[in-house]
């Protein structure tokens, strides 16, 4: 029996460029800034003061009225995201098959703002102040749960929590998923919604996010000597991927094909990567590997490039290793330059980057890059979009814990 393919039909994005793929895309082709100052909480006294927060979004039109206060943004986001994508694939699944159809949407935090607001709400008025839907709305599956709910999808049902590095390992476990026949359909992606006081407390106490408040466009730079953290970032990236005889069958268009998928775990820290960058290359080898590819048949590199000071070398020297003199010919770019990191959406969003790289012709850029780095010295695709054909796009993700994961997606061949 010959090996499945697993191939991209459909596309769904929440980012804080915009509520959909196509303003979120044509907004990153621009070079165009989605952070901000905060809003969502007083943010005055916190350290870092900034983010990318999702605009516009409003879940009455997508989610009925009465179930919306069963869900936390995070799931919100991740069902709104999945609606567009099926639509945008415009698949419909007989219900004799709907046991081949599954959901793997993972979050790297979940729901903490039910969290906060909840124990909030005990502290001033007891527990009888607590909603029944309390649980429900912060567990990590109850993004792939309600997918799963929406659309009456039976298959594999199911959440990664890999802190940043989710939306890659679902996506590549949904890939693996349809490879080994357990399903013919998968939804896969990431969602992240913690723009609270909680989490910008506690990552600004790791030392971890961007202080340049004054400046919020500006404040993620990747790869930029001037790097000082990260900038937090909210939305959901969900695709829609097929057995590609199942999408001939149904007449599917397609944007790419998934060909690879790697993982490791660095065993070095619990947020901070091995200053060798061995787990990132591992990943990336084991990726290539799995392909069946050569480093220099890749073309493109989106690159996990957080903006802080260590992972960014890190990840760079990884990429120097793997790819050896070819990596001064790659393009690379950070999309967190715009966008901020979206923590557990983020591998999501950055796979819909690859997939539409390819499809497009278009490398979209890092911008904010103003001051060369003698650690950073590849070409990161510098503050416009670049025209060209992409073969084969390579995405980076790496989470605390030292988890790691990389995908490869490839223009598709019939």
């Amino acid at each position: 029996m010959a090996e499945r393919r697993v191939v991209i039909t459909g596309l769904g994005a929440v980012t804080p460029l915009g509520v959909g793929v196509e303003q979120t895309w044509s907004a990153l082709c621009r070079g165009e800034s989605g952070v901000g100052p905060i809003t969502r909480f007083e943010a005055s006294e916190y350290d870092s003061r900034i983010a990318g927060e999702v605009k516009g979004f409003d879940p009455k039109d997508y989610i009925p009225a009465k179930d919306i206060k069963k869900m936390d943004t995070f799931i919100q986001y991740a069902l709104a995201a999945s609606i567009m994508a099926v639509e945008d694939a415009r698949l419909k699944v007989d219900k004799a098959e709907v046991h081949r159809a599954g959901v793997l949407v993972g979050s790297g935090i979940g729901g903490l703002p039910a969290v906060e607001r909840c124990h909030e709400a005990v502290l001033a008025g007891g527990p009888r102040k607590l909603t029944p839907f309390f649980i429900p709305m912060l567990i990590v599956n109850l993004a792939a749960g309600q997918i799963s709910i929406r659309f009456g999808f039976k298959g594999p049902n199911y959440a990664i929590v890999t802190a940043c590095a989710t939306g890659n390992h679902c996506i590549g476990e949904a890939y693996r998923c349809i490879k080994r026949g357990d399903a013919d359909v998968m939804v896969a992606g990431g969602t992240e919604s913690v723009i609270i006081s909680l989490a910008v407390g506690g990552f600004s106490a790791m030392k971890a996010l961007s202080t340049r408040n004054d400046a919020p466009a500006r404040a993620s730079r990747p790869f930029d000597k001037g790097r000082d953290g990260f900038v937090m970032g909210e939305g959901a990236g969900i695709m829609i991927l097929e057995d590609l005889e199942y999408a001939r069958m149904r007449g599917a268009k397609i944007y790419a094909e998934i060909v690879g998928f790697g993982m490791s775990g660095d065993a070095y820290h619990i947020a901070s990567p091995d200053p060798s960058g061995e787990g990132a290359m591992r990943s990336m080898n084991n990726c290539l590997e799995d392909a069946g590819v050569t480093p220099r048949e890749v073309d493109y590199i989106n690159a996990h490039g957080t903006s802080t000071p260590f992972g960014d070398k890190i990840e760079t020297k990884a990429i120097k290793h793997v790819f050896g003199d070819h990596a001064y010919k790659l393009k690379i770019s950070s999309t967190k330059s715009m966008i901020g990191h979206l923590l557990g959406a983020a591998g999501g969003v950055e796979a819909i980057v690859c997939a539409l790289s390819i499809a497009r012709e278009i490398v979209t850029p890092t911008i904010n890059y103003e001051n060369p780095d003698p650690d950073c010295d590849l070409d990161y695709v510098p503050n416009k979009a670049l025209e060209m054909p992409v073969n084969l796009a390579l995405s980076n993700s790496f989470g605390f814990g030292g988890t790691n994961a990389t995908l490869l997606f490839k223009k598709f061949e019939d």
